[in-house]
């Protein structure tokens, strides 16, 4: 299947979603949601159909997508990895499991691998503090992470 049939289905599919809202006003985040679902991320052409759909401004899409930062507009991974940075994993050394990813998978916090398979980001606070450092691998959640635990977390999703 050609890969402009592909996206093409994936339009469909969020236009669907959106025809079949009981009430379109106030459901740009949920539609956001669901796009970002179906897509991975949100580029431009998406937060402009979605804006046309909604009949919100493509700068209140914008600035939605902007604002919050579940949302991106770069293409992730297929395991995004979560270091939480906050306070209580910070002091824990949440900074030296965050080198240590950024080392063994050679890329920055933010960015992904040049294969599509991991990109690194990072987390102000998961809501888990008796388990800093925390680290998220998707939804996965790990908890009193060392430098010494990420290679172990990473082979589980290489192998």
């Amino acid at each position: 299947m050609c890969k402009s049939v592909l996206v093409e289905e994936k339009y469909h599919e969020l236009e669907e979603f959106i025809n079949n809202l009981p009430d379109k006003r106030g459901a740009l985040i949920e539609v956001l949601h669901r796009a970002q679902h179906i897509f991975g991320y949100l580029p431009q052409e998406v937060q402009t159909f979605v804006g046309e759909k909604l009949g919100v401004p493509t700068s209140k899409v914008f600035g939605v997508v902007s604002f919050y930062s579940y949302f991106t507009t770069e293409p992730r991974g297929e395991y995004v990895v979560n270091i939480c940075l906050g306070t209580a994993c910070f002091v824990r050394g949440a900074a030296g499991v965050l080198a240590e990813f950024e080392k063994q998978l050679n890329i920055k916090n933010g960015q992904t691998t040049p294969d599509g398979k991991f990109t690194i980001g990072s987390l102000r606070c998961v809501g888990a503090c008796g388990l800093a450092p925390v680290v998220m691998v998707n939804d996965k959640v790990y908890g009193h992470v060392t430098e010494q635990d990420v290679s172990k977390i990473l082979a589980e999703y290489t192998e």
